[in-house]
Formats: structure tokens, sequence, C-alpha cells
């Protein structure tokens, strides 16, 4: 409801706007100057029209001034992520504030339009260059920085501080699909083949991560007490994480569905047997500078291996032996390829990867699917040729 009061030939408007992120009651003003010559039926008629207006725009706004994006983006920070984002997700959305914060961080939040903010995605994917090593941005992260600021403004709608969410007007362009790079069965075979003569806990690593599929942080979570030898079987429980304020910390695995057990090849099996009675030996020798964590994945005394270890010893291990060098997670994408391969259904499939719900495993492989249901489907089609054929020669 607008108060209204006459001061001299204009007449202020004011609108109370519901409470700031402090509590605090916040009003919105405007000052209207009827033109020269109206009458006052005219000037009751436009002061109504001002009012209705007016009310209209601090319904879309309802933030005041003081309030920019850069400041609630914080409070956001404080209030919401911290306590419900995982400490890799929190590090990540920090991160994106590099370039968001420059952007529109001194907006208010209420009059940052969705304009503004898709002149920002734009050319975020036409000119974005990643702070590392200077290549174009992916869509991937240009979808994260619109997702960062879409969180920021579904904040302040929850809140009653706003009623609309400006990004869901956004679109981030399509730029170009980049086809997966996944290891072939041949290539695989080679690269594991070449690692013979390498350190038993890598060997150990890369066989494992190729057979299960498991994500890098649960392979560097894995502790002995996880590895059930007398049923082969190896259950994920845990996840170790890194990130530049906290260094190597242990946190719960991405879902709780990543919460599985996983029945492993006994060739595998037999290899982790034979590393754990090396680590054995190894702490024995060590003696009080061993440091006991139960992980499988350590450094030289025993702590947790950092997260980017595996990473840099395959890219170099690949640049020794002219192999190539997908990364780390092109394992990942190898076991669900060939789970897929084998005819298994996308539920089955989902779990083992340990994927939210069998939706994810759908949009992510997607193609791989298509191509092992066209198989399904000329593999059938085949059956029904043969069997067409064979009823014609028995006819004749």
């Amino acid at each position: 409801m607008a108060n209204i009061s006459k001061r001299g030939n204009s007449y202020r408007i004011k609108v109370f706007c519901g409470y700031d992120v402090n509590g605090k009651q916040k009003l919105q003003t405007k000052t209207w100057t009827p033109p020269v010559g109206l009458t006052e039926r005219q000037i009751k008629k436009e002061l109504d029209k001002q009012v209705l207006l007016f009310e209209e725009e601090c319904k879309k706004g309802q933030v005041t001034a003081a309030v920019k994006f850069q400041t609630f983006a914080e409070q956001w920070f404080n209030e919401y992520a911290i306590l419900n984002l995982r400490k890799t997700s929190f590090a990540r959305q920090k991160q994106l504030t590099t370039r968001v914060y420059p952007a529109i961080g001194h907006l208010r939040i209420d009059k940052i339009t969705s304009r503004d903010i898709q002149k920002f995605v734009t050319d975020l994917a036409l000119k974005g260059k990643s702070l590392v090593n200077g290549k174009p941005l992916s869509r991937k992260t240009v979808v994260h920085h619109l997702s960062f600021i879409s969180d920021v403004f579904s904040y302040a709608v929850r809140l009653g501080m706003l009623s609309d969410n400006p990004c869901r007007r956004v679109v981030v362009p399509k730029g170009e699909v980049k086809e997966k790079q996944i290891y072939t069965q041949e290539e695989l075979a080679v690269l594991l083949d070449k690692m013979q003569g390498e350190p038993l806990k890598y060997k150990v690593f890369f066989y494992l991560i190729a057979y299960s599929g498991f994500r890098r942080s649960e392979m560097l979570g894995l502790e002995w007490k996880d590895i059930d030898f007398e049923h082969n079987i190896i259950s994920i429980k845990r996840t170790s994480n890194y990130t530049a304020e906290r260094g190597i910390y242990t946190d719960t695995t991405k879902t709780k569905r990543s919460q599985r057990t996983l029945k492993i090849a006994q060739p595998i099996m037999d290899m982790l047997r034979d590393f754990k009675a090396e680590q054995d030996a190894y702490k024995e020798n060590l003696g009080d500078k061993w440091v006991e964590t139960d992980r499988l994945f350590v450094k030289w005394n025993g702590e947790p291996m950092n997260n980017q270890t595996p990473y840099g010893w395959l890219k170099e291990f690949c640049e020794k032996n002219e192999l190539p060098f997908y990364g780390l997670h092109s394992f990942r994408h190898f076991a669900a390829s060939a789970l897929i391969s084998a005819g298994l259904d996308v539920v089955t499939v989902s779990g083992a990867l340990g994927h939210a719900n069998s939706e994810t495993t759908s949009n992510v492989y997607c193609h791989m699917l298509q191509e092992a249901r066209a198989k399904v489907s000329e593999a059938v089609s085949n059956a029904l040729d043969f069997n067409r054929n064979k009823d014609t020669k028995n006819s004749a």
C-alpha cells in the first residue's frame, strides 16, 4: 500500500518493500510533479496511475539501492552456501566470483536485468579465456558462472527480496560440442601393459580405476578396511578432496547413491593383496615416521596422496611412452562404455557409477546408450531375417 504526501507542487510516493537481509524495514520513494495546465481531476487520475506504476516497479525489485550484487552474494556464501554446499563446490563457486564481481558486482540486484546477465554470459562464451592456460573457456564453465549468479538471485527470491530471477531468461550459447576422449580397449591394453615395470602403487591405481569407474576422489578416499578380500568386494564410503584453504581433507561421497559396493575381478584383487603386503613392509621399515591413515594411496609417509598426483604421474608416463593422454576422467568414461557395450541396462550402469539417478547416466552417456540400443535392434533384426529365411526354405 502506497503512502502519498503533497510537498508544494509535487507528490511524494512511498511504498513498503519488505525487509532487507538484516531484517530492517525498507521503503522506496518517488517524487512526481504534475505537468502544468492539468485540472485537479486530471492530476488525481494521473497520480493514481503513477502510484500503480511505481508499486509495480517495486514488486519487480524490492531491494533498496544499498544492496549490491557482490554484497548480497557474500551474504549468500555465509548464510547458505557454507552450510549447504560440499566444500569443493563452495571453493569452486568462490573462484567464479573472479569474473562475476567485476562484471555485475557493483550493480544493485533489483536493477540487474536479464539483458545485463545475457551480455556477460555471451561475452564470456565468445571472449573468455582460462586464467591458467589462456585457452577459450568451455561451455560448461560458462554454465557454471550463470548457475552461480542464478543461485544468488534464487536466494533473494526465497527471502522475499525480489519477485523474479532474471537468469531464467538467459541462454548460454551452444558452442562446439566436443566428443569425450575415451581410451579404446586396445589403447588401454597397451597403456596398462606399459605399466608393468612401474611402481605397484600406480599400477594398482590405474588398473582399478579403469575396471571400476570410480571417481578420483573416491579412489583416493579408499581405506584398507573398505577392501573385502574374502568376497572380492570394494566399498566406496568417503572421498578425499583438496581446496587451497583447507588442503587435503576427507569428505562424504558426492551423493548418497555414490556410497556403493562393487565386485572386483580376481586379478585386480591379487594386485591389491601384493600392494598391501608391499605397503605393510614399507611401513614397518619407516617406523615412527609413518603416519597411519589406513589409506591405500598415500605419500611417502602414509599421509593421504595429493589429488593432483595421479594426474601428473599419468601425464608424465604417457609422454615418456608416447601414449595418448586423455586425463583421469577418461578412465571413468571407459568403464561406463564397457558396461553399456556389455548390454547392461541404464539403472545398473547408474548404480555402478554412483550417479544420483539413472537420468544423469542417460544424459551423460546418451550417445553410447543410443549406439548400444542400435546394436540390439540390429541383432534382433538379423535374428528375424534369419528365421524368415529359414521359414522360406522350409516352405520350399
